[in-house]
């Protein structure tokens, strides 16, 4: 899946599992764990797969029932 050239530096993107991985959606966040993504070796830039992306839809929109759901804090720094 992984294996390209990165687009930013020309590095090597190469898939690692990801503990937890935070997906901004419209709606809201997602929070996969345990997640391969694709990471460049040389600048870093992280590459995900659209089966992830579809998963994080589904999650998202209602079509997948989370496992769990975390309280996250939001405040100002005035």
């Amino acid at each position: 899946m992984y294996g390209y050239r990165c687009e930013h530096c020309r590095g090597t993107v190469k898939e690692q599992i990801v503990e937890r991985e935070a997906f901004k959606h419209k709606t809201g966040f997602v929070i996969l764990e345990e997640v391969p993504i694709g990471i460049c070796d040389v600048c870093g830039y992280r590459y995900y797969h659209s089966t992830v992306l579809r998963g994080v839809e589904e999650i998202a929109t209602g079509k997948k029932t989370p496992e769990k759901i975390e309280a996250i804090p939001v405040a100002h720094l005035a």
